[in-house]
């Protein structure tokens, strides 16, 4: 857990992926950073005294009894124009896990602490290098599954949402002032803020934090990726699509029924949008525990999917199973889907039942693979449904944000009733700052150190 009565702490990460590669980075931030990377570093360069900073200095990482541990470059950027605000040095090592191991261990030898989730982040909130948005922002960025959540994380990286909510508290800070000089003068001749003119100000706030709410949904798909599940009778072909789509073979597929007992999941890029595509157990009345087990886990995923795909064998009419789903699932979550178009067998008329259902119906071959592109845009096009690409200056907060937003937007809705009601200013200016502070939570200036923990235990180590 992050305690800022360890901030005076140097510390140290490894500051890129696990595994091998041709770089690994050892971070270190602090007082000591500094200090630390020079009892660890023999310079290439004979005439070498002191780290310069910004500049990559050639040399060798040498252990306390002077042996060759690896050939680095490294680098010093004093506070507080660094990252974390404070003196970080970066020693770039060779990619290997036992060279980045052994530096590392050197590192704390010396007198750093291996550095906490986040901790590097979190340091430069605490140091004013960016605000708690911007911070999140760091995270997004590290987890985008496709360039726009890339593109959404970097426009709030750069500041526009704090801006945002600042220019928000600013207009509700102005209403404060003008509610005191009501409440502390009452009896002056004083131009005083009318109800009309407050709950005005208000509702163009409420506006723009409900445009802030909109864009959570309409890029929510980009920001987080989607959940197709694949469901159907077994024996639909439900595994065959979905190494089909994936273009290889991830689920086992064979004539026996009740092959796939638990679900697969796997990621899928659809030109850009991150699909989480899940394939559960063919629905059917079964007495085997874990095969039942299965078919639960399946209709609770079902449940929180985006899009429902609904296997159907085209080549028969469609059975109880698959109506009984059609009907929970509704055109609104639905796609039907008839497979085995490559069968004499098949006819579109098959699936007739599930199109007086409402459902829009598609027909493939996942043996073929006939008919695939189609199923692969169409699946796209209804994510996206309503949102489009996202616009290239576009504000979307994360869940937590839009708890914040949706909290402050609540204390103003009932500020606006309460003024409208003829409640006294001194009441209303209670309700006002409950709203400032509230909003100041999604830039840090009020934040608590359990929401921030939460926050920065996202992050990995050397973030």
């Amino acid at each position: 857990m992050l305690d800022p009565r360890h901030s005076q702490d140097t510390i140290a990460a490894i500051a890129t992926p696990p595994g091998d590669g041709g770089v690994g980075i050892i971070r270190i931030s602090g007082p000591r950073a500094r200090a630390i990377a020079r009892t660890l570093f023999r310079s290439a360069n004979s005439g070498f005294t002191d780290f310069a900073p910004y500049r990559l200095h050639h040399g060798q990482v040498v252990n306390a009894h002077g042996a060759l541990l690896d050939d680095v470059l490294c680098a010093s950027m004093p506070g507080p124009n660094s990252y974390t605000g404070e003196d970080v040095v970066e020693i770039n090592c060779h990619g290997g896990r036992t060279v980045l191991a052994a530096v590392l261990q050197e590192t704390l030898d010396r007198g750093a602490r291996l550095a906490e989730r986040g901790e590097f982040t979190y340091r430069a909130f605490m140091n004013g290098r960016m605000d708690l948005s911007q911070a999140e922002a760091v995270a997004e960025m590290i987890h985008a599954p496709t360039k726009a959540a890339l593109h959404l994380a970097q426009v709030k990286l750069s500041g526009l949402l704090g801006q945002k909510i600042a220019a928000l508290r600013a207009q509700l800070e102005t209403l404060r002032a003008q509610l005191a000089v009501a409440v502390d003068f009452p009896d002056e001749e004083l131009e005083c803020l009318s109800p009309e003119a407050l709950i005005s100000t208000v509702e163009a706030v409420r506006a723009e934090i409900a445009g802030l709410l909109r864009a959570v949904d309409r890029t929510r798909a980009w920001r987080e990726g989607a959940l197709v599940v694949l469901a159907g009778r077994v024996n639909a072909g439900k595994s065959s699509l979905m190494n089909a789509l994936l273009g290889r073979n991830r689920a086992i597929v064979t004539d026996q029924p009740g092959t796939t007992r638990d679900y697969l999941e796997e990621t899928l890029n659809l030109d850009g949008l991150s699909i989480r595509l899940a394939d559960t157990a063919g629905m059917r009345a079964t007495d085997d525990a874990v095969e039942a087990a299965g078919l639960e886990v399946g209709r609770e995923l079902m449940d929180r999917a985006d899009l429902v795909l609904l296997l159907t064998d085209g080549a028969a009419p469609v059975d109880a199973d698959t109506m009984d789903a059609a009907r929970r699932l509704g055109p609104a979550k639905g796609l039907a889907v008839l497979n085995k178009a490559d069968l004499d067998e098949f006819h579109e008329a098959n699936g007739a039942a599930l199109t007086d259902l409402g459902l829009e119906t598609l027909a493939v071959s996942a043996r073929t693979g006939a008919g695939l592109d189609r199923l692969a845009t169409h699946i796209r096009e209804r994510i996206l449904r309503g949102a489009g690409q996202p616009d290239p200056d576009e504000l979307a907060p994360n869940a937590r944000q839009a708890a914040v937003l949706a909290e402050a937007d609540a204390e103003l809705a009932g500020l606006a009733d309460d003024a409208g009601a003829g409640v006294p200013y001194d009441l209303l200016s209670v309700r006002l700052e409950t709203a400032c502070d509230t909003l100041s939570g999604i830039t840090g200036e009020i934040a608590a150190n359990d929401v921030l923990n939460a926050i920065f235990d996202t992050f990995c180590i050397g973030k």
